[in-house]
């Protein structure tokens, strides 16, 4: 099986590049999804984290008020990280759980993994190839102010509390612009599909020659 990361900034079109993926045939495993299933109530995860950041993040049914916990460490880097540092490894060990069935399932198959922090955290270095999805800068703030209903200083806020999309490019194996919407990043998902299919192809005839 092919392991691909797939990351990109706030409001660059991450998810639409992943479903597009998805719909072409590919296993994709989002990370929000992960990391809601690992805060399950009980969970050693979420104990973590209520240790780290006390009770007042949980809602009056016991699971995570992600909200209160979101905007606790939004604005203060070092919380974030203390979070993130909790975090990512359960989210890394159940994503390798889910590949390591897919695996078994489809060895021939590909694998996505779309997750926003992949280069941060040093995930990306597990997965074959990985992918990039960015824009303009210009496109990128409209998108964070219309997605999440924000000033222009909150969403620049937003967007400069990550990675810049110019340092992660220069992670990728493949880059998709989605600037011009949702047509041509439609299509330049299609080219960077066939071009995995074709490394796919490769390595699996390498494998059956050795």
């Amino acid at each position: 099986m092919l392991l691909v990361g797939l990351t990109g900034s706030i409001g660059v079109g991450k998810s639409f590049v992943g479903s597009v993926l998805a719909e072409l045939g590919c296993r994709v495993l989002d990370a929000d999804d992960t990391a809601r299933e690992v805060v399950a109530p009980g969970s050693a995860a979420l104990n973590d984290v209520v240790a780290q950041f006390g009770t007042e993040i949980l809602q009056n049914d016991g699971t995570l008020d992600r909200s209160k916990l979101g905007s606790l460490v939004f604005g203060d880097a070092d919380k974030r990280a203390v979070l993130n540092s909790i975090l990512h490894p359960y989210i890394i060990a159940r994503q390798d759980q889910r590949l390591r069935e897919w695996e078994t399932e489809d060895p021939r198959g590909i694998a996505v993994v779309d997750a926003a922090l992949m280069i941060e955290s040093g995930g990306y270095k597990r997965f074959d190839k990985l992918i990039v999805a960015y824009c303009s800068p210009e496109v990128q703030l409209k998108r964070v102010m219309a997605r999440k209903n924000l000033s222009r200083e909150e969403a620049e806020s937003r967007i400069g509390a990550q990675m810049s999309q110019e340092e992660k490019k220069k992670f990728a194996d493949y880059l998709i612009d989605t600037s011009d919407g949702f047509d041509a990043a439609r299509q330049r998902t299609a080219e960077v599909y066939g071009e995995l299919t074709n490394e796919l192809r490769r390595r699996n005839q390498s494998a059956a020659d050795g």
